[in-house]
């Protein structure tokens, strides 16, 4: 009595999708439907996310769109709302469901050059949907990927893991008409490109070993080298992959802070488990951040990461500004009361 204890249930190894709606209290338009990159359980705003999904099927997709109409009508919402799912063996949950703007929706106004905010502040002042001319879930042109844009660099001893609290001070958008290109574009946007040559050092927990087994045979295909610290190079070896293994930090003079400082690796993949893995670890991520070399922390993001490597081997990125494209689209950034 007087100490009461919160039991919570976590879905593991699901995908999120956020969805931005605007509703009027009888009709409910979907704006934009995206999936995290990152599993569920990174914060929203740390998670990077593509628009539209480039990985729930058309039957889930079904159900998103459905419980959204429903949740909107049912809540009697006026304006914006934001709905997060999670997905999981099939099944889809709904986490939470906000009657209000989400951080998402100016991504959501870049990519579809829909003023989402501004629909959604004249159905507040009175006006439906119909009035507005704002009936149909907006169609996307390719793929947008949001970026969040983390502060790791200017805070010298700040683990650079990701988790359940948002630690991201800004994001940016790529955007292209391979998923790969567009994930590939917002990695530059945030500074740490990614490479097409060179070598990657894996370092994963026994959970992710079945996975990483995957993305080693997909860079080495790709022709980059691979580094692994010893459980993980056992894995990688067991499959007949090359691999060169590397002492952990501080387990040698030659370790992986060491391979790091001289230049040696190009990308890291690292997603260490329990509080001593991730102590143990944290030179390691210390020195990426240091030496600006791309770090990947989750086996989502790392699969995204191949998808954008082979995307950039078989092609050259195109660039395209804001304008053209909704010129193209026969829109136009004032037109639709957004600017660049």
């Amino acid at each position: 009595p007087g100490n009461p204890v919160l039991i919570d249930q976590f879905i593991e190894d699901a995908f999120e999708v956020d969805v931005d709606a605007v509703s009027d209290g009888e009709k409910v338009v979907i704006a934009g439907v995206m999936q995290h990159i990152e599993e569920a359980g990174i914060h929203s705003g740390d998670s990077a996310c593509v628009l539209p999904p480039y990985k729930v099927s058309w039957y889930h997709m079904s159900i998103i769109n459905d419980y959204t109409k429903r949740l909107g009508k049912a809540l009697q919402v006026r304006g914006l709302m934001n709905v997060q799912f999670a997905i999981k063996d099939e099944i889809v949950y709904v986490i939470e469901v906000n009657p209000r703007a989400s951080r998402t929706v100016p991504f959501v106004s870049k990519a579809t050059g829909v003023p989402v905010a501004k629909i959604a502040a004249q159905v507040q002042a009175g006006k439906s949907l119909a009035e507005l001319d704002f009936l149909e879930t907006p169609v996307i042109d390719g793929f947008f990927v949001k970026e969040a844009v983390l502060p790791f660099n200017k805070l010298p001893g700040a683990d650079a893991l990701l988790g359940p609290e948002m630690r991201s001070t800004g994001e940016v958008m790529g955007h292209a008409s391979h998923f790969g290109h567009a994930f590939t574009k917002s990695q530059i946007a945030v500074g740490t490109p990614l490479p097409t040559a060179g070598a990657v050092l894996l370092t994963v927990n026994n959970f992710d070993k079945g996975t990483v087994l995957k993305i080693g045979r997909d860079l080495h295909r790709m022709g980059l080298a691979l580094f692994a610290t010893a459980g993980t190079a056992v894995s990688l070896q067991s499959v007949g992959l090359p691999v060169t293994p590397v002492a952990k930090a501080g387990e040698d003079e030659i370790d992986t802070v060491h391979l790091i400082a001289t230049a040696q690796i190009n990308l890291i993949i690292n997603t260490p488990l329990g509080q001593q893995a991730r102590e143990d670890q944290m030179a390691l991520r210390a020195a990426a951040i240091r030496h600006n070399i791309p770090l990947i922390t989750t086996m989502s993001a790392a699969q995204a990461a191949v998808n954008g490597i082979r995307a950039l081997r078989r092609n050259n990125l195109a660039v395209r500004s804001l304008q053209r494209h909704y010129v193209a689209k026969g829109l136009s950034s004032s037109s639709s009361g957004l600017h660049s």
